[in-house]
């Protein structure tokens, strides 16, 4: 299974992607370039959220949270 059908699948079992899950569960380090392609070559609809929360530190950060469209 390639990187971007592992992310497929995780969106579709879990309703959405950050890319510590990424990093953490599927070993993707690259998760804005997948998604890219994903959207680019497979034509596939994918939501971009800015989200925030505290890094391990305590410090505000932002990072996306990927997702399919509803519908």
């Amino acid at each position: 299974m390639t990187q971007s059908e592992s992310i497929l699948k995780y969106i579709e079992d879990n309703g959405s992607i950050t890319p510590m899950e990424a990093f953490q569960y599927l070993g993707v380090t690259k998760l804005a370039t997948r998604i890219s392609e994903i959207i680019r070559l497979k034509g596939v609809a994918i939501n971009k959220e800015i989200v925030s929360g505290y890094n391990r530190f305590g410090k505000l950060t932002t990072y996306m949270r990927y997702s399919f469209p509803e519908e």
